[in-house]
């Protein structure tokens, strides 16, 4: 395994999704062969409430992957709108 906090990290993210007292939860997978899966679900019907979850979840999201592989935040977003601008979700 490349990263060996790897194994802890997810150890970690599964053992705080069966234990949190959650109120949205996004989990997204990548696979080796590539395979996209995510998982998304929020405590709430409001959309003002589930785009702030949202907006929360993403902020957190290229906070990290910006810092992990030293680009701006403007990068990471940028690259992650070409992505989901590609992505055939089902």
């Amino acid at each position: 395994m490349a990263n060996p906090q790897f194994e802890q990290v997810r150890t970690e993210a599964a053992d705080a999704i069966v234990d949190g007292d959650l109120r949205s939860v996004y989990t997204g997978l990548v696979r080796e062969d590539g395979r996209h899966e995510y998982y998304f679900g929020n405590d709430t019907g409001d959309a003002e409430e589930l785009r702030e979850a949202a907006a929360i979840q993403l902020g957190m999201l290229l906070r990290v992957l910006a810092a992990r592989s030293e680009q701006s935040l403007e990068e990471v977003a940028d690259l992650a709108v070409d992505r989901a601008e590609e992505m055939e979700l089902r």
